[in-house]
């Protein structure tokens, strides 16, 4: 950490964010807990935590080639996916003993397809998740959380009741508060945290005991509220996108004098900004408004663009962003047009924007220190 705090928290939190088989998964398989791996932050891992499973957000963490993976995917396939799944085939995810795949986009859905025909994965389900945000899509997905529901009791042989699922709704709530608090610190003109740094303590959250990991956010909280931050920055930038997981582009970013204080990515405010309604009647229901309404949608939600420009602008008001980096995934034709229209928006509104395409793993670092300096130097800053 550059702050004045070390602090022992943020290493485990690192630790569980840096690869894939960490201390903190191993000492879970070893106490006989269950891992499940899931794409996607619109699949309800509630109902994986209500089952006494450990939901394992799958990531290419570590990945140094494709080579594997290339006899199933083309090389216009998005990375993200061919890093992944050339990590699967290596057996770098057989301590897993479920996945569920989930529709989210084209490249994604093909995952479930070659999983199914060259890995021996236990417990495998696809979710089918709907394009648009209305009521009708609540109900069909909650039709989708039910079935899930039911697959999950009959193979691992749990019975996942109300109550189980509405305490794991309010501990997954819990971690979205804390999640949430972090963010706040942000906001202040010297954060006591790095873009880099915040996006490893989310990674974190997807790749660990749920309990532990709010324990170690609450120490870390204590740690860094009165901690002094980050004072020699050029701009306060704030980057949005897709499949994001790695610190180390934020570092680069960072090192040029860019410090990212506001994230809409998967993996940051996307996953947590908005709480499940833990006052509605019947929780799977709860959950379906939460993952299709609740949470900011990505752009494969048809119509759903304006609210997710509010959702934009509001953050670069709020955490007082000098310049926006639309980050997307090679191949990735979703956030193409995302980007289209969010430099229309934020022209619109005299905000800065730049579109930086990237394959997975931190190649190119260089090119990416010379796009960053120039926009800098174009913001005047």
């Amino acid at each position: 950490m550059d702050t004045n705090v070390r602090s022992k928290a943020f290493e485990e939190l690192a630790e569980a964010a840096g690869g894939i088989m960490t201390p903190a998964l191993a000492a879970w398989k070893e106490q006989g807990g269950g891992v499940v791996g899931y794409f996607c932050s619109h699949v309800p891992t509630e109902v994986l935590t209500a089952a006494g499973l450990l939901p394992f957000r799958m990531r290419g963490t570590g990945s140094t080639g494709t080579e594997l993976s290339d006899a199933f995917f083309s090389n216009i396939n998005c990375s993200f996916v061919r890093h992944t799944f050339n990590l699967a085939l290596q057996g770098n995810y057989d301590f897993l003993d479920g996945l569920v795949c989930i529709n989210s986009c084209d490249h994604v859905r093909r995952v479930y397809d070659n999983w199914k025909r060259n890995l021996n994965t236990p417990f495998l389900r696809i979710i089918s998740l709907p394009k648009k945000v209305e009521d009708a899509q609540v109900g069909w997905y909650r039709d989708e959380v039910t079935i899930l529901k039911d697959a999950v009791e009959k193979h691992f042989g749990v019975v996942i009741s109300d109550d189980r699922l509405w305490e794991a709704i309010r501990l997954h709530n819990q971690t979205r508060r804390l999640q949430r608090e972090l963010y706040e610190l942000r906001k202040r003109e010297a954060p006591p945290l790095t873009g880099a740094e915040t996006l490893a303590v989310m990674v974190a959250g997807t790749a660990m005991p749920r309990r532990r990991y709010n324990e170690l956010i609450e120490a870390l909280l204590e740690n860094v509220r009165g901690a002094n931050g980050q004072r020699k920055y050029r701009a306060r930038l704030m980057i949005v996108g897709g499949e994001l997981d790695d610190p180390g582009y934020l570092e680069v970013i960072e090192e040029q004098g860019g410090l990212v204080v506001a994230d809409a990515v998967c993996f940051g405010s996307k996953a947590m900004w908005n709480l499940v309604d833990e006052e509605a009647s019947d929780p799977t229901e709860a959950l379906a408004r939460y993952y299709i309404q609740g949470q900011p949608s990505c752009p494969r939600m048809y119509g759903d663009q304006p609210r997710r420009a509010e959702f934009l602008m509001d953050m670069v008001r709020e955490f007082r962003v000098d310049g926006v980096i639309g980050e997307r995934m090679m191949f990735c034709d979703l956030w193409c047009v995302e980007h289209y229209m969010n430099d229309v928006d934020l022209k619109e509104a005299g905000i800065p924007f730049i579109r930086l395409d990237r394959e997975y793993n931190s190649t190119g670092a260089g090119q990416l220190r010379t796009r960053i300096q120039a926009f800098l130097e174009t913001m005047g800053k």
